[in-house]
């Protein structure tokens, strides 16, 4: 029988279905009982609408591996961030012509502070490398990408926000 842990690996993202739960970084800890299975995921943000889904493909992809009892938690804390993105997602993500994130912003512990402008940083094409290119949507197909496109090859693409 394969692990449990590898079955939730192999699940994939419903809004970027190119990861799986792994490459995402979602995938908090697996742990196999004698009465089932709890999966620990924290979502890539709190109101994240995907949650529902990656819960119910969790339980599924784990019932038709031979786990029929399963329990999904969500932690919350420590909140998710795209450096928790795998170099291998990272990689995905590019070879499908999504521009992957860049670090995420440092802040301190507490209250985020609030700003009044999106921070300015270059954001290579991912079709032909182009350093400087044009946010054209700040919300893209999900909350957490940007539509952009780049004045060299002229191809729009999204942006994984740095979160």
């Amino acid at each position: 029988m394969v692990t449990a842990a590898a079955v939730a690996a192999r699940v994939t993202d419903p809004e970027l279905p190119l990861l799986t739960l792994a490459d995402l970084g979602i995938l908090r800890e697996v742990e196999e009982l004698p009465d089932g299975v709890v999966v620990t995921v924290t979502p890539t943000y709190s109101g994240c609408p995907a949650m529902q889904t990656i819960r119910d493909d969790l339980v599924r992809a784990l019932g038709e591996a031979g786990y029929p009892r399963v329990e999904v938690r969500t932690a919350l804390s420590p909140a998710w961030t795209t450096d928790w993105i795998t170099e291998a997602g990272r990689a995905k993500l590019a070879a499908a012509g999504i521009s992957p994130p860049g670090p995420a912003p440092r802040r301190p512990s507490g209250p985020v502070p609030l700003t009044l402008g999106a921070p300015r940083r270059d954001i290579p094409c991912p079709h032909c490398g182009n350093a400087a290119t044009d946010e054209i949507a700040a919300f893209s197909a999900t909350a957490c990408r940007s539509l952009r496109r780049c004045p060299a090859c002229r191809e729009p693409f999204e942006h994984v926000k740095e979160i």
